[in-house]
């Protein structure tokens, strides 16, 4: 034995002299260089040096915020959609924890936790002794609350290289522990110590902290944990691999089990007796993985992965929660957030049966729908005919010849593409769906609802097309039957549909006026094509505007229609209902020079209410419902909605050429929806006459699910200022790409 080791042996019996020495920076510097250097090197190191050394060392620890796992809830504030973390963690105080895990890994880590000032003299000697004799390191000296300083600077780091120093097995760390460790139980007690350190300890399987843990081994809470459970738990942080009870050597964690028990017993929180009753049992795990992310929502709940994807895609735009995307991702995965979301649960299944009732998921055609409160933009459901996943390896073929040839598979059954909007795929054309626009454009350019014209069964137009169809390079729309020829007004030409109604509508106040409207509505063009003709240089030349040649989704759709409902105020799509951090607080976001929170409604007048309230009038037509202050001229489009809903609705059917999709939309003063129907890997296959009727049901049959037992609410009807004289209008052709 070295002369330094009979040095240290000694010590032992000195201790309480040698703690002031320590805390003056007069012999640390020797003790843990000779814990871990050989002799020969420490010969020359005085112990003046050794002090000027420490002294150097910084004595403020700063400990950073820990990253906690945010959990992700349905608008009851009670279903688990998923949660976001990097390490599963979530903050419990003490108070809030079993006894047993206090005192298990005060048993297993520190048993002198109480009587030390943070660093243990008495278990650094014997370290050292131990360490020595066997000529490497063999025994630890690590207090608790050094392992707590340790893990706070791993934490702390900003970068890799800090991060290895803080956890590196050199004496520089060692050192710089042991005096942080004496700073910290100066300024905390030994319970907020203890807290910390059980918060941020990590027992395997990525369960960071005590709430993890128990929930990952035993699926039950901190402060229900048993003394067997919490021994387990307590003897996983020295070796979580090695004493992992999951792991094939499921006796080495018993035998740690049973070790952390023994010690209970020798530091008297535990009689003998129950410790061998303990001991002998198994060890008994009911193990959980918390889900993580959206791939992670539950089988039960499979159709919200869809929705759960929108909401991750929105929180990842918000600038309130970083400055970029990576920043913004981070927050969702450290900020500790509970985020209460605007999908019911309710309204969702509802949603989801009647889409499935009818469209089958092995259909290559994506039957899907969207409901959107008004007057928020809450988000209620997002239903597809789709599995929420990422394995498509058993995905049909193709239905586009080209993606075929390349080995492109199948969206279907399964997929995560964002199908019913949210995302940045373009959508669908929804054919008549866009004379909404020009409706509401014309209304609140000063038009009225009885403004008439003659619509012939087919019309030759003020636009030029490069497919033009009635001689010359003129584009002539045609109606989709001849029960539609005759004299039309918006409550006629809305509810019937009448194509050559409404592009002479559109030409007398500017098919531009028709895009801005939709713009204004939230309609983003997301294709090339549409974006070039939604220019102002070519919006005046877009005729077939009106009968919905543009790409869209049943988001965007159906809050046009929620816009209506409200009376024209347009709301953002909002997938939250509240947004709090772990202090309780709300999250804020600063809003034309004010603190709001970031989950409250975004919302602002686009056109007034009683342009809405006309608009609305003309849309009763469409369900069969009838307008209050005109007549239909005839049956809708949808005339069985009504029927079906049974209570006040409005809305609008959509087709495109050769029923290559088909949508219909619609909505109560409560709730509005858009469904459509179409071919998502190919534009070009034709969904079919048969599939027309389809997203009317869908709208139909969920709409009257989600309304059920909700109070009737009436739309109010229009002011005579919206009604006008019933004569017709000469046509005034504007000039194209004013």
């Amino acid at each position: 034995m070295s002369y330094l080791s009979e040095v240290i042996k000694r010590a032992l019996s000195a201790s309480t002299r040698i703690v002031p020495l320590v805390r003056a920076g007069l012999i640390a510097g020797v003790v843990v260089a000779a814990a871990s250097y050989p002799i020969a090197a420490v010969g020359g190191l005085s112990a003046k040096a050794g002090a000027n050394a420490v002294a150097a060392l910084p004595s403020d620890l700063i400990i950073p915020p820990l990253a906690q796992t945010t959990y992700v809830y349905a608008s009851d504030g009670k279903t688990l959609l998923t949660e976001f973390y990097q390490e599963d963690r979530t903050y419990t105080q003490i108070a809030n924890m079993s006894p047993f895990i206090q005192e298990a890994i005060v048993a297993s880590e520190d048993s002198r936790f109480y009587d030390h000032n943070g660093v243990d003299l008495r278990g650094v000697a014997r370290a050292f002794v131990a360490n020595d004799q066997a000529g490497g390191v063999s025994q630890g000296a690590s207090t608790l609350t050094m392992q707590y300083v340790r893990n706070a600077l791993r934490d702390g780091a900003d970068s890799p290289e800090a991060a290895l120093e803080a956890t590196e097995q050199t004496d520089a760390r060692k050192i710089r522990e042991m005096k942080l460790a004496l700073e910290l139980e100066r300024k905390m007690t030994k319970t907020q110590i203890l807290e910390g350190y059980l918060n941020v300890a990590y027992f395997g399987h990525r369960a960071y902290g005590i709430y993890a843990a128990a929930e990952t081994y035993f699926s039950t809470t901190p402060d229900k944990l048993t003394l067997p459970e919490a021994a387990m738990i307590a003897g996983l942080v020295q070796a979580p691999t090695t004493y992992d009870p999951t792991g094939s050597d499921k006796a080495a964690a018993l035998s740690r089990r049973n070790y952390v028990i023994d010690r209970m017993t020798s530091l008297g929180y535990i009689a003998p007796a129950a410790a061998k009753t303990e001991e002998a049992q198994p060890i008994k795990l009911k193990l959980s993985t918390p889900p993580n992310d959206c791939v992670s929502v539950s089988k039960a709940h499979n159709d919200w992965g869809f929705f759960c994807d929108d909401f991750k895609t929105w929180w990842l735009a918000q600038p309130a929660f970083g400055k970029t995307t990576t920043d913004r991702l981070d927050s969702l995965e450290q900020g500790g957030w509970k985020i209460v979301t605007s999908i019911d649960p309710n309204i969702q299944a509802g949603a989801e049966n009647a889409v499935l009732k009818r469209e089958s998921k092995n259909s290559k055609f994506a039957l899907g729908e969207v409901m959107i409160q008004p007057g928020t933009g809450r988000v209620k459901a997002m239903a597809i005919n789709r599995t929420y996943s990422l394995d498509q390896s058993h995905n049909h073929q193709n239905s586009d010849a080209l993606k075929r040839r390349k080995g492109v598979k199948g969206n279907y059954p399964n997929t995560v593409a964002p199908l019913d909007g949210g995302g940045d795929l373009p959508g669908y054309q929804a054919g008549s769906t866009f004379k909404i626009f020009t409706m509401l454009a014309a209304l609140d350019m000063g038009y009225t609802l009885n403004m008439s014209y003659y619509a012939p069964m087919q019309y030759r137009s003020i636009y030029i097309s490069a497919s033009a169809n009635c001689g010359g390079e003129h584009w002539c729309p045609s109606n989709a039957g001849a029960s539609d020829t005759g004299e039309q007004n918006m409550w006629s030409g809305f509810g019937k549909s009448v194509n050559t109604y409404w592009v002479q509508v559109e030409q007398k106040i500017g098919a531009a006026n028709a895009v801005k409207m939709a713009e204004a509505t939230g309609v983003k063009f997301r294709t090339p094509v549409d974006q070039r003709l939604a220019t102002p240089a070519h919006a005046n030349g877009w005729g077939a505007f009106t009968l919905g040649v543009a790409s869209t989704t049943p988001m965007d759709i159906a809050n046009v229609f929620a816009t209506v409902a409200a009376e024209g105020m347009y709301c953002e799509p909002l997938p939250v209902m509240s947004i709090t951090g772990p202090d309780g607080k709300p999250a804020m976001m600063n809003s034309g020079g004010k603190q709001v929170e970031v989950a409250a409604p975004r919302c602002h007048r686009v056109f007034s209410k009683d342009v809405a309230r006309a608009a609305t009038d003309a849309a009763r037509c469409v369900t069969g419902y009838g307008a209050a202050r005109g007549g239909c001229g005839g049956a809708g489009t949808a005339s069985q909605i009504y029927g079906v809903v049974g209570r006040p609705i409005a809305g609008k059917t959509g087709t495109t050429d050769q029923n290559r999709t088909a949508w219909f939309s619609a909505f109560t003063p409560q709730l509005a929806a858009s469904a459509f129907v179409a071919d998502p890997d190919s534009a070009q296959d034709i969904a079919g006459a048969g599939q027309h009727p389809k997203p009317m049901a869908t709208v139909g049959e969920s709409m009257y699910k989600a309304m059920k037992g909700q109070p009737v609410e009436h739309f109010t009807p229009p002011s005579n200022a919206m009604l006008g004289a019933a004569h017709p209008h000469k046509l005034s052709v504007p000039k194209i790409g004013s």
